[in-house]
């Protein structure tokens, strides 16, 4: 929800999809064409700038949004640091620090967090009305499109039968202690995957009832000046590259 927040609240929300789309391919190849960790940092950096500077995304919500994947990214690195050793003279399998593989695991995380601060651009940025229109343009298949837009759907079924349950479980005291909470969530969770199964449901059907066999579609609106934000982004994603180039030397 945050991120459809962000997505409609930012200063380039009237920006074409496919300036945003291209500025964010070229973030991830830049990414990809950095060697070195200060290099990969570097795109990062610059990523992060354009998002909180340039589109005016605030930087709380930029956080809440990208400190759970940062730090399954640091804890993903860490497990890569260590191996398991089968022929330990123990008898049986030993953890073991691997220090000379720390600085090709130094390149991979800085990749990926240059990686990630591209995609967290593009999502952050453009709604998800605009990228299925982007997408339905570089001809992606339509199960494709219908399947993320039923999921996205869905999402907010989700959260909105979640909200409804959790205030009805605080109005009746059901947080009052752990053991309470405990059996609470137990109740949410058998609840929620009950409700989620019927409205799933009752969406099929009333797609079934006006004979729903084609592809989802959505009133795409016109960006003003699209071409000259597309040329702009193509010529910065260059800038980027050639960035990330200069950098590892």
């Amino acid at each position: 929800m945050l991120i459809e927040q962000s997505a409609y609240a930012n200063r380039w929300r009237a920006v074409s999809p496919a300036a945003k789309g291209s500025f964010a391919l070229g973030g991830l190849l830049a990414a990809f064409v950095a060697n070195t960790p200060a290099a990969a940092a570097g795109i990062a950096l610059v990523m992060v700038a354009t998002t909180l500077l340039g589109a005016r995304v605030s930087p709380w919500l930029y956080l809440r949004v990208a400190v759970p994947a940062t730090a399954f990214l640091a804890v993903s690195s860490l497990s890569l640091m260590f191996s398991i050793n089968l022929d330990a003279s123990g008898g049986g399998p030993q953890w073991q620090f691997a220090p000379d593989a720390v600085s090709r695991i130094a390149t991979v995380a800085s990749r990926s967090l240059a990686s990630l601060a591209a995609l967290l651009f593009l999502v952050l940025t453009t709604p998800l009305r605009d990228l299925i229109a982007l997408l339905r343009q570089l001809r992606v298949p339509e199960v494709i499109l219908d399947l993320m837009v039923l999921c996205y759907r869905m999402l907010f079924v989700l959260s909105e039968a979640m909200h409804d349950m959790l205030t009805a479980q605080a109005a009746r005291l059901g947080h009052a202690s752990a053991r309470r909470s405990l059996h609470s969530l137990g109740l949410l969770a058998a609840n929620l995957m009950v409700q989620v199964w019927q409205r799933a449901q009752a969406l099929a059907t009333a797609a079934l009832a006006r004979n729903g066999c084609g592809s989802l579609r959505f009133l795409s609106p016109a960006f003003a000046h699209a071409r000259r934000d597309t040329l702009i982004a193509a010529v910065a994603s260059l800038a980027l590259i050639a960035l990330a180039g200069s950098l590892d030397r």
